[in-house]
């Protein structure tokens, strides 16, 4: 298998072969190659994985997912899970990195704040088949929102993933389903992983927004960090 490195260069490739939406105006003024993805962030030898929908305008000015406004309300509640306090500045924020590991399910900022069509998230869906199936070595992922959650719908059985997002209780359950990925050689690899989904922490989100720091810090009372 080759190194992250060469995975993220043949991201970068096939972002430049044919035109999809990309914000670039946020990449001009952050000084970014709009091309270069960023794929990840965090220990790959993480058990935890945070899955969000794509970037956001601080994720391509710091060049990490989830950074902006609600992935900072998640590394906080991760912190408190950790350390068992709030944070006390923005370093600390990043140092949940040397725990957790943090993607997205297409590793480029949309223009606005308009999701990524299934086009363009099946286009670059082998890349983090790849980087979750060779690279990440834990097995439970918290998606964060219906666009991130249902990104795992063609690794579980026959709408069994749009069904389970339909129960009221999604936010409590879990759901083990298998990721695929094809090798270099051209042979398909398997990988069990548990997802734990949990709603988008954004403000918008004023159904979810004020609950969710005790949803996620009942989902971390089932890891030890």
């Amino acid at each position: 298998m080759t190194d992250i490195k060469t995975l993220i260069k043949q991201v970068h490739q096939e972002a430049k072969k044919e035109d999809f939406p990309i914000d670039i105006l946020i990449y001009q003024e952050a000084k970014k190659d709009p091309f270069e993805p960023v794929l990840y962030a965090g220990n790959l030898a993480s058990q935890l994985c945070f899955f969000g929908r794509d970037l956001g305008r601080d994720e391509v000015y710091v060049g990490q997912p989830l950074i902006g406004a609600a992935g900072r309300m998640v590394r906080e509640g991760f912190f408190q899970a950790w350390q068992g306090r709030k944070s006390h500045d923005r370093q600390e924020l990043l140092s949940v990195c040397d725990r957790i590991f943090l993607t997205n399910t297409v590793p480029y900022k949309p223009p606005g704040n308009k999701a990524y069509s299934g086009e363009v998230k099946d286009r670059f869906r082998p890349f983090i088949e790849k980087l979750l199936v060779f690279y990440w070595q834990g097995d439970h992922i918290i998606p964060l929102g219906t666009e991130a959650f249902k990104w795992f719908e063609p690794y579980g059985k026959p709408k069994e993933v749009a069904k389970f997002y339909l129960d009221k209780e999604r936010f409590t359950k879990k759901l083990l389903v298998t990721l695929t990925a094809t090798d270099e050689q051209g042979l398909k690899q398997q990988k069990k992983v548990t997802l734990l989904p949990l709603p988008h922490p954004s403000p918008l989100n004023q159904r979810y927004y004020a609950l969710f720091p005790d949803l996620l810090q009942k989902r971390l009372t089932e890891f030890a960090f």
